[in-house]
């Protein structure tokens, strides 16, 4: 087994982890992710990901081109990393952070950093992992972020999430606002879905697609590739199925 680079030149024929079924609705979602891909290689990003067919990938981008609405200047950003199945438990998560940190290190970054939970949250890394490896906490953001850094140098300036990330909060006009991008090939289906389901509970709502990372710096949720405001507060960041957001309304209505 071996880590590769998927690039410009070889992304058409490589699958991206994500999705990576053969059937035509996942190679729909596949598409959707690769043209996000392609947009944002020309920006720094890195995506490599373990010479198997699974689940096992980094993803990570220079923080000034980062689609999360966090500020800083030279460090990278880590969109995700993935171990998921039968290759969990190999250490591959570590081996896929060490090429991050010698690729960081390469361009003389100051360092990297991370969107995790306060504690175990679906579809974020967990924050003992990076702890593990040397990642301190430096800013927060409600109601459960946490940004941490792992700096190579002395530099006070450390990465921060935006003053309305921050405070959970974003500028809507409609009851509902369901924020995402096509970073997941599967936030696009889910916003409709969710959609819909706010719509039967007889509430108003928008969906706002994320089409730069300047967007995404000032619109997007802390976890970056989706979010669900309620009366302009952030209130959850997982995609759900229609039956578990339906229930997961009941706490909020």
């Amino acid at each position: 087994m071996k880590i590769i680079d998927i690039t410009v030149d070889n992304i058409e024929k490589e699958h991206i982890c994500c999705a990576i079924g053969n059937d035509k609705a996942n190679q729909e979602k596949a598409a959707l992710k690769k043209n996000w891909l392609k947009k944002c290689f020309k920006d720094g990003l890195v995506f490599k990901r373990l010479d198997e067919r699974g689940k096992i990938f980094i993803e990570y981008i220079p923080i000034e081109k980062a689609w999360k609405p966090i500020t800083g200047k030279n460090f990278l950003v880590i969109n995700c990393l993935w171990v998921a199945g039968r290759f969990q438990g190999k250490k591959l998560g570590k081996a896929l952070l060490d090429e991050c940190i010698a690729d960081a290190k390469q361009q003389k970054k100051s360092g990297i950093c991370v969107v995790v939970g306060k504690k175990k949250q679906p579809f974020l890394t967990d924050k003992k992992f990076y702890a593990k490896y040397g990642f301190q906490v430096c800013d927060t953001a409600e109601p459960y972020f946490e940004l941490m850094v792992l700096t190579f140098n002395k530099s006070k300036d450390l990465p921060k999430f935006t003053k309305n990330a921050q405070q959970g909060i974003l500028a809507n006009k409609k009851d509902f606002s369901l924020v995402y991008s096509n970073q997941c090939p599967f936030t696009e289906e889910y916003a409709g879905i969710m959609s819909e389901v706010v719509k039967n509970k007889g509430k108003t709502f928008e969906i706002i697609k994320l089409e730069s990372a300047k967007q995404a710096q000032k619109l997007g949720s802390p976890f970056g590739t989706f979010g669900v405001y309620y009366k302009g507060r952030f209130i959850l960041h997982e995609i759900m199925p229609e039956k578990k957001f339906d229930k997961f309304l009941v706490t909020i209505l």
